[in-house]
């Protein structure tokens, strides 16, 4: 169900960044002679994966979010040790900071990573 409510999302987002590109542009492809499918690949996803990085970086992070998969590490199996230790440990807080430290270093990695992609991806505007 959660993928199928990301990939709805994913594929608004990518339909909105080829919508975005201006028609001058496929005009300007087929002055050159070329087909319909090299347009695409050569002129318009080129730029428009370069306007939908940011928007999929946040689509990527929010999924990681909602989901129970983060890397290998499952955010229920996370929490279920965590009340685990907790609980026989009597160091709650300890416990619930390190599971928020690291869920932060998850998300604000992926954050890092997209945020680069994004650097890079910004000569094709």
């Amino acid at each position: 169900c959660l993928s199928l409510f990301a990939g709805a999302y994913v594929t608004e987002i990518v339909r909105a960044g080829i919508q975005s590109i201006p028609k001058a542009q496929y005009e300007a492809g087929e002055s050159m002679g070329l087909s319909k499918w090299q347009i695409m690949r050569y002129i318009v996803l080129p730029q428009a994966l370069a306007r939908v990085i940011p928007p999929l970086a946040g689509q990527f992070i929010i999924l990681i979010k909602d989901s129970s998969l983060v890397s290998l590490i499952s955010i229920q199996e996370l929490t279920f040790i965590a009340m685990e230790v907790a609980n026989s440990s009597g160091r709650l807080f300890e416990v619930w900071i390190f599971v928020g430290v690291l869920y932060f270093v998850i998300c604000y990695g992926l954050a890092k990573v997209f945020g680069r992609l994004e650097k890079r991806s910004e000569s094709y505007r």
